[in-house]
């Protein structure tokens, strides 16, 4: 087929087009995405088309009419082009299938907080059978960036900031999806959540070693473990190298070193951004030159450089066109085996009866919006709620649809420009879920202030409405947007992580009331929440926080709160004490902790992995393997015993520490986690089966090897829990090795086990497949 091509019809499968460009749903769209008039579909897909961007997801459009709209397309394009090779239709997917009346499920912080892979691949395949049933081919996700920055507007799309954690969540996804014959795109291919200062779009200053070590290791397990078969580069430049214009990541890591044989595409406007806004090519036909070489195969989401600039390039002799066919092969490979050169694909009449909000969507949404929710804190157990207790809902996400929702939703994303559409699915409020649990006449509401804005009016009235109930829910947090849009979202970023607007005083108004007061927390991001946690009294008697839990979110926070539900979520990324401790991670080596020798402060509120429930675990009989192999395998078992009175679910966490290496260590780092539902007085052993590549990182020479030596490994509830009167372990709570305790937070582990890793040092190769085994229990 390759042989039979023109140059025009090979660059055309090169090249998304954007067949509605409504609102602004990409950096800078309005001025890189040019509109061409007076020209019909069929002249702009004379030569075929490589990919159609977002059939369904740039503006409402009905799911029967416009399924029929694209098989009569894809008809067409088989049957007045040359070649008849149909369009790959792409969309994006991050908290569901983002189209009108789509499911919208939590968005991947609330993944992350789940710890629960096995429910992200159920979601994951649900989400794909949406799309294929819709005919589309690849969803532009996860995103398995991990998390540096709160103050990064893009948090909320990110699962947290463990690498281990984003990698298994995110693979699990990439099964799902995939498992519906969707081809899952991973983004955003690499550094690109380390960008300076929390800003979207700025330069990256990481070194080789963590870009290797921490950025990486995601994206191994979801191309090795997950066979993900695409990816997108980073808008980012690192070290003064755009990632777009970047051989050594996009071909020699990428494909010579990890076997990746897929397409990769560009994020939107990634090639024309490589003239105007890293300026390092000169014009559109050099940035093509430059993306194309780097190995970008898929110009998206229009043909603004690898048309007509990249066609003028070629046949001057100032680019190969060998690389053309290079990518032409990787596009044609992948439509292949997505059936699309197949004689008869498309000659099926068009689906029908579209039901995009199944009840295995909204079942799948409301198991992971529950299994996501964070108890913080429950002073003098205020949860769950007394039965018979009257009720103030307060805030002003208690009673919007939009504040359950991420910025990748339909909703946040799309919506927001129609504001006179509905959303064409049942999305019950925070509000509306505790009235249907507990009943009218004990629910009194006041929504006291915006997310936004310094308007107090209405604070008054919040606390009277409070000051007449039992109990009062606050609902304060985000507003999902984009670019400038909102609060949180892509180009949303922040210089404060204080509650936007007048919610704190909201909060604090209602306290002052002298009503017991649960705070549920509605965010895209973590928040310093020190005030409402640790801070002296009077503050809230519990807080819930919950990462934008979708359409399942109203009726699973009513749930934890009623008690028909126990709290089982962890937090996925540390809880910050600041906007000024950031950038921070619990993976920190031991200068990177809190010190005698300066003042600042940049212990969590919260650690990773943290989460209260309803009742209580202990730890017993840790049992580990005393000596293995660098090239081998270790087993680490424990029981643990609900000791509480009541039924719950915990998330056992393994952690471990490299004693000593030839380069900084963590002072803590997860090695596996598992879920465990014990009623009250029941206990299991869990068996987790660890390799030692779980310790491998990058030595000195840039080879990643696991070293001999000691390690110790631990059984906590979190990253920084202790072992009951013994000392607390590293993780951003001791001021050195036997400093003070600065921050308690409670929490219970194990003693730490030491396990000797013999033999030489153990080079780790990409394809060695314990490099991404999954060592969950």
């Amino acid at each position: 087929m390759l042989g039979a091509m023109t140059l025009d019809e090979k660059v055309a499968q090169l090249v998304g087009y954007w067949l509605d460009q409504n609102g602004v749903v990409a950096p800078m769209q309005g001025e890189m995405a040019a509109v061409q008039q007076g020209t019909t579909l069929a002249d702009i897909t004379r030569d075929g088309i490589g990919q159609f961007t977002r059939v369904y997801g740039t503006r409402p459009v009905e799911p029967d009419e416009r399924a029929a709209w694209l098989w009569a397309e894809q008809r067409r394009l088989k049957r007045e082009t040359r070649l008849g090779i149909p369009a790959l239709v792409h969309e994006e997917c991050l908290t569901g299938l983002a189209a009108w009346k789509a499911a919208t499920f939590p968005t991947p912080l609330a993944w992350g907080a789940s710890f629960d892979p096995e429910l992200v691949e159920q979601v994951g395949a649900a989400i794909g059978a949406s799309m294929r049933q819709l005919g589309v081919h690849q969803g532009l996700a996860p995103v398995l960036d991990v998390v540096r920055d709160p103050r990064w507007g893009r948090v909320d799309e990110c699962i947290g900031e463990d690498p281990y954690l984003v990698g298994t969540v995110g693979t699990a996804y990439v099964r799902g999806l995939q498992s519906a014959g969707v081809d899952a795109t991973l983004k955003h291919f690499l550094g690109y959540s380390a960008s300076q200062a929390g800003r979207n779009h700025a330069p990256v200053h990481a070194g080789a070693r963590e870009v290797a070590d921490v950025y990486l290791p995601p994206f191994e397990m979801a191309l090795r473990d997950g066979g993900a078969r695409s990816v997108m580069n980073s808008y980012a430049e690192i070290d003064g190298v755009p990632v777009a214009a970047n051989g050594e990541l996009l071909t020699d890591l990428l494909r010579d070193r990890l076997g990746f044989d897929g397409t990769v595409v560009a994020d939107y406007f990634s090639v024309a951004f490589l003239e105007v806004m890293h300026g390092i090519a000169a014009d559109r036909g050099e940035a093509a030159a430059l993306a194309l070489e780097a190995g970008i195969d898929v110009e998206l989401p229009t043909g603004d450089a690898y048309l007509e600039p990249l066609v003028e390039r070629v046949r001057s002799g100032q680019v190969d066109e060998g690389l053309v066919d290079r990518a032409v092969l990787r596009v044609l490979r992948q439509k292949e085996r997505l059936g699309l050169l197949e004689p008869d694909v498309f000659e099926d009449e068009p689906p029908t009866g579209i039901d995009l909000d199944t009840p295995l969507h909204r079942s799948l949404a409301r198991q992971l919006a529950a299994r996501s929710l964070v108890l913080l804190s429950n002073d003098g157990g205020a949860l769950p709620l007394a039965p018979g207790a009257s009720v103030a809902v307060i805030g002003p996400n208690a009673d919007r649809a939009e504040a359950l929702q991420g910025c990748y939703s339909f909703a946040n994303h799309v919506l927001a420009s129609h504001p006179d559409l509905p959303l064409g699915f049942a999305i019950p409020t925070v509000r509306e879920a505790v009235t249907q649990a507990l009943g009218s006449t004990a629910v009194r509401y006041a929504a006291g202030c915006a997310v936004t804005g310094d308007d107090r009016a209405g604070i008054a009235d919040a606390v009277a409405v409070a000051a007449a109930s039992d109990v009062a829910v606050v609902v304060v947090g985000d507003q999902a947007g984009l670019f400038g849009r909102g609060t949180v979202g892509e180009g949303n970023d922040t210089e404060s992580l204080d509650l936007p607007g007048v919610q704190r005083e909201l909060v604090e108004a209602v306290v002052a009331s002298g009503t017991p007061t649960v705070v549920v927390l509605l965010t895209g991001r973590p928040y310093a929440l020190g005030w409402a946690l640790d801070g002296d009294q009077p503050r809230p008697a519990a807080v819930v926080q919950a990462f934008f839990p979708g359409e399942g979110g109203g009726l699973a926070v009513a749930d934890l709160l009623t008690g028909a539900a126990s709290p089982s979520g962890r937090l996925p990324l540390s809880l910050p004490r600041s906007a000024g401790a950031q950038p921070f991670t619990y993976l920190h080596p031991r200068l990177g902790g809190p010190s005698d020798v300066t003042a600042a402060d940049s212990t969590p509120v919260r650690p990773f992995g943290f989460g209260l429930t309803y009742t209580d675990f202990a730890y017993e009989d840790l049992v580990v393997d005393e000596h293995v192999r660098s090239d081998g395998v270790f087993t680490a078992s424990v029981t643990v015993r609900n000791t509480g009175s009541v039924d719950g679910e915990d998330v056992v966490q393994l952690y471990g520490h490299d004693v000593h290496g030839s380069v900084t260590r963590p002072e803590a780092q997860l090695l596996g986690y598992a879920r465990a539902a014990l009623a009250a007085g029941e206990s299991t052993r869990i068996r987790f089966r660890v390799p030692v590549q779980r310790f491998a990182f990058t030595d000195r020479r840039m080879r990643k090897v696991v070293e001999p030596g000691d390690v110790q490994v631990w059984v906590a509830s979190h990253a920084a829990a202790s072992r009951p009167g013994g000392p607390v372990p590293a993780g951003g709570i001791v001021a050195s090795g036997d400093g003070p305790v600065r921050h308690p937070v409670p929490g219970t582990a194990t003693e730490r086990a030491t396990v000797a890793v013999t033999g030489t040092v153990h080079e780790v190769t990409p394809d060695d497949p314990r490099l991404v085994e999954w060592s969950l229990a």
